[in-house]
């Protein structure tokens, strides 16, 4: 049976349940303690719950009855040279996972392979039909295959076995436990409250992996090279040759000072923006002027990339560059700090306009008409009233900027360029950290060196950045909010 079709009998046992639910407290509404609907939610959550549960124990089982067997046959004959047990296992499921679509293609029949089947033939089979890569096939990689495949096939038939079975004893439990008097709402609710507490959990369980991922790696790295350099050195220089200078120094420079420049165009314009389309804007112009300003939002920042490369770029050479408008020589490539800083500022104006706009409509209208009952105008009253009152919403706004900002990764490797040092002057190339991160993790580098563990080193880096600015942005507004209040 496929995935397709085991799904479709959970929904149709689950939807039945539902139904049956609701029907058997039918007629006795003056005497429920729960809405009908909940009699009914609370047989669907009882009929799906327990496959889902299964299932997911399941995924944690499935690997010690199909993959564990088969790899504890491989022997050192079959590791190729350079390779390993774990690349053997690899073409193992890959070769199956061919034979197996290709058998329900009607391209072979799996039944009929054996010790005589024509390895080549095969192997052609499947590569004429983009199932696998190459031809050749080793006769014990695939004898390993049968036997990964069957073991698949049995556990893919027991396995939906039990998530019917499941499905179908939960469905008869919960409709055994339905009565006017049982308290189906509270239920409902609980597993409800339940399913909301495993969300935020797995958002923070996902974030500490991703952290202490990032961590162990880092630590790899620095037992490899100097912590002293890393932190305080001023040179980067990565060579995969060995005797690399890693510094994060001239990286977090470039990283701030684009990431400055961008904010310095973003927040001024984002929060005039806002400022005009809450406080006088009309009706009629506000309907056309929001919906286009954020539709910035929604352009992928390749194609601001792209803009920066081959228009704004060469546009501000043409103005400062040798043989310019200006006749001076200032910038001699058009990748740049001030190219990438300017175009990522043009991209964060939605951001910074809509947030702020979204906090200023939010402040009460009796403070804006208490302020005009004192007498004051409208511009003292949004300097004096609105902009203080609306001030958490712009800091948080400035902070999701900032934080995109430091984050960003095409614009700066379009328009800023590679180069890594310490320069003031905004018409010459810098790289950021984000973009070095990208560049020493392609290539065909070994993943252990020096110069590929430091991407992780660089990426936690971001992190603490990125946390420093919202305990900072945090601190500011609570201690605004104590004075405000």
């Amino acid at each position: 049976m496929s995935n397709l079709a085991i799904l479709l009998g959970i929904a149709i046992i689950a939807t039945a349940s539902y139904v049956l639910g609701r029907y058997k407290v039918a007629g006795t509404s003056q005497t429920l303690h729960s809405l009908p609907r909940y009699y009914g939610l609370f047989a669907l959550i009882c009929a799906v719950v327990p496959p889902i549960v299964l299932f997911l124990a399941w995924l944690g089982i499935a690997p010690f009855f199909t993959s564990g067997p088969i790899s504890a046959q491989i022997t050192p004959a079959m590791i190729p040279e350079g390779g390993s047990a774990s690349l053997v296992m690899a073409d193992i499921q890959r070769l199956a996972n061919g034979v197996m679509q290709a058998t329900r293609a009607g391209l072979i029949d799996f039944s009929a392979l054996g010790d005589t089947t024509n390895l080549d033939v095969l192997g052609e089979t499947l590569a004429a039909a983009g199932l696998i890569f190459g031809t050749k096939i080793d006769p014990a990689v695939f004898a390993l295959t049968q036997d990964y495949i069957v073991r698949y096939e049995i556990g893919h038939d027991v396995m939906t076995l039990l998530l019917l079975g499941a499905t179908i004893l939960g469905a008869l439990w919960g409709l055994y436990q339905i009565r006017p008097s049982f308290w189906a709402r509270n239920a409902v609710e609980r597993v409800l409250r339940l399913v909301l507490m495993l969300a935020a959990g797995l958002a923070i369980l996902t974030t500490v992996g991703i952290v202490f991922s990032m961590l162990f790696e880092t630590v790899n790295f620095l037992r490899l090279h100097a912590w002293q350099d890393f932190f305080f050195g001023l040179n980067w220089a990565p060579n995969f040759h060995g005797d690399s200078e890693l510094a994060i120094l001239p990286l977090l420079w470039g990283t701030l000072y684009i990431s400055a420049v961008a904010l310095a165009v973003a927040v001024p314009i984002g929060i005039f923006a806002a400022i005009y389309l809450s406080e006088y804007a009309t009706k009629s112009l506000r309907s056309i002027a929001k919906p286009l300003l954020e539709v910035l939002a929604g352009i992928p920042t390749i194609v601001y990339g792209l803009f920066a490369l081959v228009v704004f770029g060469p546009f501000l050479k043409d103005w400062f560059g040798d043989g310019g408008f200006l006749g001076v020589n200032w910038m001699s490539d058009a990748r740049s700090v001030a190219t990438a800083g300017i175009v990522m500022g043009i991209m964060l104006i939605p951001f910074v306009s809509s947030l702020s706009d979204d906090i200023i409509n939010a402040v009460p209208q009796s403070l804006r008409d208490g302020s005009y009952g004192l007498g004051a105008t409208q511009s003292e009253t949004i300097k004096r009233v609105v902009l203080p009152a609306a001030l958490p919403g712009i800091v948080g706004a400035i902070l999701l900027a900032a934080s995109r900002a430091i984050g960003e990764t095409m614009i700066v490797v379009l328009g800023a360029g590679a180069i890594a040092r310490f320069t003031a002057n905004p018409l010459e190339a810098l790289t950021t950290i984000t973009t070095r991160i990208v560049s020493q993790l392609t290539g065909d580098g070994d993943f252990n060196s020096p110069e590929t563990l430091v991407a992780f080193a660089l990426g936690l880096s971001l992190f603490v950045i990125t946390l420093g600015l919202n305990i900072i942005a945090l601190m500011i507004v609570r201690k605004y909010r104590e004075q405000y209040e």
